[in-house]
């Protein structure tokens, strides 16, 4: 009797110590939270596990060490809301034609019967949020923003979202939760236009006394002063709603650490989206002077204490081993983007772009090659991986992790990758900029001759060339000499391809016709 009794007692304590706390699943069988984090214009030199020495970013850096940094690691797009919409649908921007960079009064640009990410986790049991920018359009056209705004994030997955509506540079100036501008006084009503200025309303045009960041000549950042800085577009009311620039790193964190918190006893989506280092760049005054680069510079170095921020609370809420990160950019780096910051004059040595050319608006590696770091502790052994990735594979890998049978149209299902497991990333690759793409393959990249100038306003090359190009991308990182008279074979082959992915046709105009 007494043996039974040890028996059964033994067993007792084999399936307890198996067994999850609360659901009675094993550890294995339980589903990862996701995390998010997506810079916005941070360049792939920016961090110090991209080669920068000029700005420290020892929170960015860690995740590196201790996950899969990337190479060749791509967003899909060099400027914002087509990358965000790629990102978040697994589809390439240019399948959507109001896939451009929005106003902020824009509507809301994903269907409300589109596949994204969050969509897919809700269905297998997840609870999504976001937090910062979105960038994506809001409502159906002629929002009010003094009633809920619909449809919007909510509509395309998210159960909680806290966000700006478009970028820290546009109106409206307000933070909008759950579809509700924060803080606002129904007797100030908020009324926003991307047409015209409002009666008494200060503009940065008029009023340049007022300002304590002046915008760049040329580049429309001359509308509502609100904190003293001109933005575009025209707002009046809604003073009581408006924020505060120097304080929304805080105020994102604030509500990213609640969320992580109040969700931490089931499996979470969360879509961590910063602001930073996009204009106006306005650090909150414990990182002034944090580098030498000045302002640009220290609000890398406040995106990096964000990022430190997440993970610390991730940590000390023992979520760590159970969560997979995900830190990369939405486009390339860019410096005076339309404030006198000094982003320009105070650069000095540092490469933004690495070792790449282009950057912000460019068809050139620097446009879309990024920082891209997966990391997951106890799951990824780190490493570095020269795998081309891209974050619109995202949705099919994150769908293949937790187990739905849901496949975006152009994601590939590459977790094995993310995961370390393997180095067969993607073969090939449709880039896009300003409206204008891109094919890469292997180390080869092939862009269409396009009309414009070769340098854009903000000083960046932009890739726009009379005559194709091909780039080894092997031999000649920098894409400064073209090869695709010397290459017929493998440009036709490009060109097929590209034609086949974006129902372009390529006129074969070379070197030699023009």
């Amino acid at each position: 009797m007494k043996i039974i009794l040890v028996i059964l007692a033994v067993l007792t304590f084999t399936v307890s110590a198996c067994s999850g706390s609360e659901t009675g699943k094993s550890k294995k069988e339980v589903k990862p939270n996701i995390v998010v984090i997506y810079f916005d214009d941070l360049g792939y030199g920016d961090a110090g596990a991209y080669g920068s020495k000029a700005i420290p970013t020892p929170n960015i850096d860690k995740l590196a060490k201790g996950g899969m940094r990337f190479t060749r690691g791509y967003s899909s797009s060099s400027t914002c809301t087509p990358s965000r919409y790629a990102l978040l649908t697994g589809k390439y921007p240019w399948r959507n034609k109001k896939a451009h960079i929005l106003p902020g009064s824009a509507p809301l640009i994903i269907g409300t019967d589109e596949l994204t990410i969050p969509k897919m986790l809700k269905k297998q049991g997840y609870q999504t949020g976001i937090v910062g920018k979105w960038h994506l359009g809001l409502g159906s056209g002629n929002v009010d923003w003094n009633r809920h705004i619909s449809p919007g994030p909510n509509e395309v997955g998210f159960d909680y979202s806290f966000i700006m509506a478009a970028t820290q540079d546009r109106v409206p100036t307000v933070y909008i939760e759950n579809g509700n501008v924060l803080r606002l006084d129904k007797s100030d009503p908020i009324e926003v236009s991307y047409r015209k200025k409002f009666p008494g309303e200060l503009t940065g045009k008029e009023h340049p006394e007022l300002l304590k960041l002046k915008p760049s000549p040329g580049q429309g950042h001359t509308g509502t002063i609100v904190n003293g800085i001109s933005r575009i577009g025209h707002m009046i009311g809604g003073e009581s709603a408006r924020w505060v620039d120097e304080n929304m790193a805080d105020t994102f964190v604030v509500r990213a650490k609640s969320y992580i918190k109040t969700h931490k006893d089931k499996p979470f989506f969360l879509y961590f989206a910063l602001q930073q280092p996009h204009v106006p760049r306005t650090p909150n005054k414990r990182f002034v002077g944090k580098t030498d680069l000045g302002p640009r510079g220290d609000v890398i170095v406040e995106g990096d204490w964000c990022v430190g921020e997440i993970m610390k609370t991730l940590e000390n809420e023992g979520l760590l081993e159970n969560t997979l990160i995900v830190l990369t950019s939405d486009n390339g780096p860019v410096l005076d983007d339309g404030y006198q910051d000094e982003s320009v004059e105070r650069n000095g040595d540092h490469k933004p772009w690495g070792p790449f050319r282009g950057g912000k608006y460019s068809l050139l590696e620097a446009g879309t090659r990024l920082p891209f770091i997966t990391f997951w502790k106890g799951h990824i052994e780190p490493g570095v991986s020269d795998a081309m990735v891209s974050q619109i594979d995202l949705l099919n890998s994150f769908a293949s992790l937790v187990g739905s049978d849901e496949r975006s149209k152009d994601g590939v299902d590459i977790m094995d990758v993310f995961l370390g497991k393997s180095n067969a990333g993607r073969e090939s690759l449709g880039i896009e900029a300003t409206g204008r793409t891109a094919y890469r393959k292997g180390n080869w990249v092939m862009i269409p001759p396009y009309k414009g100038p070769s340098v854009n306003w903000v000083n960046l090359p932009t890739g726009n060339a009379p005559v194709v190009q091909l780039y080894n991308l092997k031999t000649d990182i920098r894409q400064e000499k073209n090869v695709a008279e010397e290459n017929p074979e493998i440009l036709n082959e490009m060109i097929s391809e590209y034609e086949k992915l974006t129902g372009k046709k390529v006129k074969m105009k070379l070197e030699t016709e023009k």
